[in-house]
């Protein structure tokens, strides 16, 4: 039986992450979370042990250090992740990213324990094609994001859109500090808008404020608000299932020598999309799922990403993920398509929140 650490077990990765290690039989997992809502199901299973606690405070990680030494892996999930909050809340948003959550490395650089850490594609922030003209996207060496050669290109000071990002980007690199000087094993992931159950809130109903897009579209479909598009939809995001994304993180697991010491892009290269082709995709299959025939032609209205987020936003325009190294390293592959991956998480959504509605998809005809 191998023993993980994972902070933020109870969250959107860590709730399937969890799913999945328990299902395996070959994992005791110490989870810390301040909800296990998501995973209530397994609090009884003796594999998982649940600490109820903020991860913001010394005396949290007095309490997970005698867990770290010994432990097969420390797995990072805890972060502030939501656009909304980058530019409304951008200390809370480094903080959280970086200042309470960095002695975790210390840790496991003392223990010389494997530090397993999920941080953002965001941290390559906007592409070189954005910055040339020209370009027009047709040279992939300017756009394409691979892991040890592209660089980190985000905007300026000003711009609280950045501090997410940023955040997480030297989070990375105190990361690699301690690995070249204490030698603290690592692995990094940058995950590709990983979709599905449980991923995000509702206003409302479960939550307050403005979540990431697809719930964002979600709740205008399930309140026949229109959908909104920031800035005409023409950015681009690549999504990608999160079980084939948790797929990737097992592999990492059962090799740690191919994926120790390494940076892995895990994002599904044919769920590109723009923000537009999202919304006009998510009308389509709205109506399949609830069989409702007026969502085919629900409102839409462009709105500026000043007004949506507030000032100090600035988008990233491309996100294209060189999956070479995990290919070669892990053997993984993303399976699920854009379509298949929209229509489980919709689902999803519409059976938790669509039944008082008559959206349930149980109701359809």
């Amino acid at each position: 039986m191998k023993k993980v650490i994972i902070l933020g077990c109870g969250g959107f990765v860590g709730s399937h992450l969890t799913d999945r290690m328990l299902a395996s039989g070959e994992y005791h997992i110490e989870g810390w979370d301040i909800s296990f809502d998501k995973i209530s199901q397994h609090l009884d299973n003796p594999n998982l042990s649940s600490h109820q606690r903020y991860i913001d405070r010394d005396s949290t990680f007095e309490e997970i250090e005698p867990y770290v030494e010994g432990a097969h892996a420390v797995i990072s999930l805890a972060a502030v992740c939501t656009p909304a909050q980058y530019v409304s809340s951008p200390v809370k948003t480094i903080r959280s990213n970086f200042i309470d959550a960095y002695a975790l490395i210390d840790l496991c650089a003392k223990h010389r324990s494997w530090l397993v850490h999920t941080s953002t594609c965001e941290v390559y922030g906007r592409t070189l094609s954005s910055y040339v003209p020209t370009d027009n996207y047709d040279n992939p060496d300017l756009y394409e994001q691979r892991e040890d050669e592209t660089p980190l290109v985000v905007g300026p000071t000003k711009n609280h859109r950045w501090s997410y990002s940023t955040a997480k980007q030297l989070f990375e690199r105190y990361i690699y500090a301690h690995n070249v000087e204490n030698g603290m094993p690592f692995t990094i992931i940058r995950p590709y808008n990983w979709f599905g159950a449980r991923m995000d809130f509702i206003p409302g109903r479960d939550g307050e404020g403005v979540p990431r897009v697809l719930a964002c579209f979600m709740t205008a479909l399930l309140d026949d608000q229109p959908l909104q598009l920031v800035d005409g939809g023409l950015a681009y995001r690549t999504i990608t299932y999160i079980d084939d994304a948790v797929d990737a993180l097992m592999l990492m697991l059962e090799n740690p020598k191919g994926s120790q010491n390494q940076v892995f892009n895990v994002g599904n290269r044919g769920g590109e999309v723009t923000m537009k082709e999202l919304a006009l995709m998510m009308r389509e299959l709205a109506a399949e799922i609830t069989g409702k025939e007026k969502f085919r032609d629900h409102p839409i209205e462009e709105i500026t990403g000043e007004k949506f987020y507030g000032e100090g936003y600035e988008d990233c325009d491309r996100r294209v993920p060189d999956v070479s190294k995990a290919e070669s390293r892990l053997g993984w592959k993303a399976k699920t398509d854009l379509r298949e991956t929209l229509r489980i998480t919709m689902t999803h959504y519409f059976e938790q929140y669509g039944r008082e509605k008559g959206l349930h998809p149980s109701q359809a005809k």
